[in-house]
């Protein structure tokens, strides 16, 4: 994958900080520094299977895989007027659920230092690890290092990573979950 390819996850807008995402993405690997996580080149094909309606798709941005088995993160356009790197990101389950998972790109980028796939379903999200049988991705500490030069951002313990999902679902859920109901519904 390009930048230019990455860049059409966003209608060929891109911020500074995206694009060096993009890049230490590219130098670490796909699913190489956060267990199950890696950015791509999408066509919107996945989100459809959720809605097909314009309205839907258009406010929608993927823009990476969530875990292993086929769960994406998006950005949603919230028509708060914010940047890119300020919309929320949201992710949709590949079995159903969908949920807000951090206020930003840059709480994301945190929330990808604990280096656990995240565990979607229609109730809940949240992410887990089991210390015994743990294995730290290899790129993980030069993801952290990333973070703290580029963005002055600290890695996420458990308490932490529990903390921005819950901060993100009370600022952002009920309007998230009002929107969608427009569009999908999961009874």
């Amino acid at each position: 994958m390009t930048l230019e390819d990455f860049k059409k996850n966003f209608d060929n807008q891109i911020t500074p900080e995206l694009t060096s995402f993009f890049e230490i993405n590219d130098e670490l690997g796909f699913e190489n520094y956060s267990q199950g996580f890696g950015l791509y080149k999408d066509d919107k094909s996945g989100i459809a299977s959720w809605s097909e309606d314009e309205g839907f798709l258009e406010k929608l941005m993927p823009f990476a895989q969530a875990n292993g088995s086929g769960s994406m993160y998006v950005l949603w356009n919230n028509e708060s007027g914010n940047s890119l790197n300020e919309l929320p990101v949201i992710v949709f389950g590949d079995e159903g659920g969908y949920h807000v998972v951090a206020k930003n790109i840059f709480e994301f980028m945190r929330l990808l230092t604990f280096d656990t796939e995240i565990s979607v379903d229609h109730e809940e999200v949240y992410f887990y690890k089991d210390e015994e049988d743990y294995e730290e991705s290899e790129g993980l500490q030069e993801y952290k290092n990333w973070i703290k030069e580029n963005f002055d951002l600290e890695p996420v313990n458990d308490d932490e990573a529990t903390s921005i999902l819950e901060e993100a679902q009370n600022e952002y859920k009920a309007d998230f979950d009002k929107w969608v109901s427009q569009y999908y519904s999961e009874e």
